[in-house]
């Protein structure tokens, strides 16, 4: 590589260590009660016998670059790690993939050249940015989509395979997969609000439920780009700390099942918060099987893509 003309590079931008937030004003139709009101959970309904989490994660660094144009190295990679009986999690299923990722148009030959005879995949990234910031930001993007369709992926091959009584709890969204938004025993938690689904009163009201409370479910308009119903849901008291403290988002099969179970199904899941994630800095909102699910597999990623620091660690936006 750099008898071709780059130049070495070890570079790991601290904001592009994962997903970005889905910043949009959405729209949501309630499909429960006539204005938007908090309920409280079902604290002790009964979890269910099976249930496996699938969590993934990206990791990215600036190796080279051909002038200015960026030349990345990336590891992404999911699992799911299954619960039954009370027993401690297990890997039941698992995908990594590591490539190069470049914009091949902007590469000069002998670069390109290298880059294809170096071992692993090379990926466009489909922008020629220009500046290099906006390169970077169009590199974390195509990281991003390859996690996501691996994590997609892993879970469609899951899910067909769920025992009776078994869930699968999803760190991302349902939505974006037709299989899982379809199906009667998958969930997603959303970590992230850059959407937003309400405004005036109604979304002062979601985003100050109490603890141990859900909101009513409604249906989410905007990126959707399949079907679910969805509900917020406190885990921790925000009073002290910030609106978005201890808030996640839930995503559910559209089916009117959903909204009747919305509050035990709640109430199964706000138990998953203990014990807390900590040191993650996203705590309040990380359940901990799924905090297991990214230990499993920062354990597992290459170790010169490592951040540095654990506050440095979590993937964002889901």
């Amino acid at each position: 590589m750099l008898a071709a003309g780059a130049v070495a590079a070890s570079h790991v931008p601290e904001e592009s260590l994962g997903r970005s937030d889905l910043t949009e004003v959405a729209g949501a139709e309630l499909v429960e009660d006539a204005d938007l009101r908090a309920h409280a959970i079902e604290a002790a309904a009964p979890g269910p016998p099976v249930v496996s989490f699938l969590d993934g994660i990206q990791r990215w660094k600036v190796t080279f670059y051909d002038g200015i144009v960026p030349i990345v190295r990336a590891h992404v990679a999911g699992a799911v790690r299954r619960r039954s009986a009370g027993r401690r999690l297990q890997t039941v299923g698992e995908s990594a993939r590591e490539f190069h990722a470049a914009c091949l148009r902007a590469l000069r030959p002998g670069v390109r050249a290298a880059l294809e005879a170096g071992g692993l995949a090379l990926v466009d990234v489909p922008e020629d940015a220009g500046q290099p910031g906006r390169a970077l930001e169009a590199a974390r993007r195509t990281v991003e989509n390859a996690r996501v369709a691996l994590e997609k992926e892993l879970a469609e091959r899951h899910v067909r395979s769920l025992a009776p009584q078994e869930w699968l709890v999803v760190d991302g969204l349902l939505s974006e997969s037709a299989v899982l938004a379809g199906h009667a025993r998958t969930l997603g938690v959303i970590k992230s609000h850059g959407a937003q689904y309400f405004e005036g009163d109604a979304l002062t009201r979601a985003l100050t439920l109490p603890a141990a409370h859900r909101s009513s479910v409604f249906r989410p308009r905007g990126r959707a780009r399949n079907e679910v119903f969805s509900w917020y849901l406190r885990l921790w008291p925000w009073e002290g700390n910030d609106l978005l403290f201890g808030l996640v988002r839930i995503e559910a099969r559209a089916h009117a099942a959903a909204v009747a179970a919305a509050s035990a199904t709640s109430g199964w899941l706000a138990r998953e918060r203990a014990p807390i994630s900590t040191p993650d800095r996203r705590w309040d909102r990380l359940l901990y099987p799924i905090h297991d699910v990214e230990t499993y597999l920062r354990a597992r990623a290459p170790r010169d893509l490592l951040p540095t620091s654990v506050s440095q660690l979590p993937k964002t936006g889901t």
